[in-house]
């Protein structure tokens, strides 16, 4: 029998991703597509979700997604994600995503927010066990508590 999976902590997982967006990424109003967002947040997601998982793991749900602020060509995206969350075999992931503003003297803009659910799977893509999650901060551990509490509800 296989051994269990050592518990990990957030920090284990955390992933940024840096991408400069162009006019490919932008719609008839100037602005990036939501989609073009959304793919770089589930590429982020995926990332820390294998990370956690130490395999695979795969897209179960956008639990939410919330645009703050516009994209425009030439930002300088970064979309940081980290497992909130963990069950036996499914996770929960938080994405944070920032827009340097290069076209212009502005601050960092914080322009959108997501929360992802993924599964880890093994080489049949049945669901695999993952480590179990150890929140350190307070702000980790109010996440931690956030996500438990929403799947209860459920």
């Amino acid at each position: 029998m296989e051994a269990p999976p050592i518990d990990k902590v957030p920090a284990d997982s955390s992933v940024t991703l840096a991408h400069i967006m162009s006019e490919h990424d932008t719609n008839l109003y100037g602005t990036v597509h939501g989609g073009a967002v959304m793919r770089l947040v589930d590429d982020a997601a995926a990332a820390a979700a294998g990370r956690h998982a130490g395999c695979p793991a795969v897209t179960v749900s956008v639990d939410a997604m919330s645009f703050l602020a516009p994209v425009r060509a030439g930002d300088l995206l970064s979309v940081r994600a980290r497992v909130e969350w963990a069950g036996r075999t499914s996770m929960a992931v938080g994405v944070d995503v920032t827009a340097e503003r290069w076209n212009s003297s502005g601050p960092t803009a914080q322009v959108a927010t997501a929360r992802l659910t993924f599964v880890a799977i093994d080489a049949d893509g049945a669901p695999r066990v993952v480590p179990g999650l150890c929140p350190e901060t307070p702000e980790e551990r109010r996440r931690f508590e956030e996500v438990a509490a929403k799947r209860l509800r459920r």
